[in-house]
């Protein structure tokens, strides 16, 4: 066989296999053109003295979706929790088939989850704000467990800085905005799967400071740093105004606008505030949060 028509027996299969599941995650009968999957199971793949072209086909169709299904569950279960199982199932199935793996890793399932939330609130009614913000801190979970790390920015760097300087953030290091505790609901459910001797798809380890044993989210307006260390990821409530710095740095803007947009609104007394900053900028510098823009960010 030549390299053309294997890429194309090779297409042929793949479409074969990533063919959506029926209700009852059966392999469909017929495709998209109404033509019968057998005939096209015939054409390709030989049966055996058990099993027909067909269900030989099937069962790759169906591990496939399963795996599919599987590691989404993985990675969402905070998510899960909020919807309920059924409802979940549903969403899942809905979601993949609207935006189906396009990568060699599993880690990108849920890249478009949360917009795709946004634009279905059926699927979660009437928990669609808080499983929207589950699902934005779960996603970024699994961003800041393996986005790249860069060499943080030096003492010396951070001393000549000024008013027209600009930094960046860790690629790791993500931020949530959210109106409900998040935090505190996904470790309860992350507890108690480890207790049942399961784990996540894609979190080696998870550590948050407030405890509760409450699975749902309570209302309450939280702001998080999502970072990682030693291969474990962490998330630290932040007041509003280290949040607000934070997201200008990770939009470009200069530092001086950056502190600006922290205390828009602040409640913070204004002759308290320069200390307020070189406070928070030495806590930065700890946890070795910025690091130096690359070229296109400072473009």
């Amino acid at each position: 066989m030549n390299a053309p028509d294997l890429h194309a027996l090779q297409q042929r299969m793949a479409s074969a296999v990533m063919r959506p599941l029926t209700r009852d995650e059966q392999m469909r009968k017929r495709d998209e053109q109404n033509h019968l999957i057998a005939d096209e199971a015939n054409d390709f793949i030989l049966p055996n003295d058990r099993l027909t072209s067909f269900e030989r086909l099937e069962i790759y169709n169906r591990q496939y979706w399963f795996r599919l299904f599987s590691s989404f569950e993985e990675d969402f279960p905070g998510l899960k929790s909020i919807v309920g199982t059924r409802r979940f199932k549903r969403l899942m199935r809905v979601y993949l088939e609207a935006h189906p793996s396009r990568s060699f890793s599993l880690r990108n399932l849920g890249s478009s989850l949360v917009s795709w939330l946004r634009g279905n609130p059926q699927y979660s009614e009437p928990n669609t704000d808080s499983a929207v913000a589950m699902a934005a801190l779960e996603w970024a979970h699994i961003e800041t467990f393996d986005n790249e790390q860069r060499p943080p920015i030096s003492a010396n760097e951070i001393a000549s800085i000024n008013d027209t300087s600009r930094l960046a953030l860790q690629p790791y290091l993500r931020l949530v905005e959210a109106p409900y505790a998040v935090d505190d609901a996904l470790l309860a459910i992350r507890d108690a799967s480890h207790a049942a001797g399961t784990t996540a798809s894609n979190a080696v380890g998870i550590h948050i400071v407030r405890r509760t044993r409450s699975r749902k989210p309570r209302r309450e307006q939280i702001y998080l740093a999502v970072h990682r260390h030693e291969d474990s990821v962490y998330y630290k409530r932040l007041a509003r105004e280290d949040y607000s710095l934070l997201r200008a740095i990770e939009s470009g803007a200069t530092l001086g606008d950056a502190i600006e947009a922290a205390f828009v609104e602040s409640k913070v007394p204004e002759p308290d505030r320069p200390v307020y900053i070189q406070s928070f900028f030495q806590y930065l510098m700890q946890m070795n949060w910025l690091c130096t823009p690359n070229s296109k960010e400072s473009a």
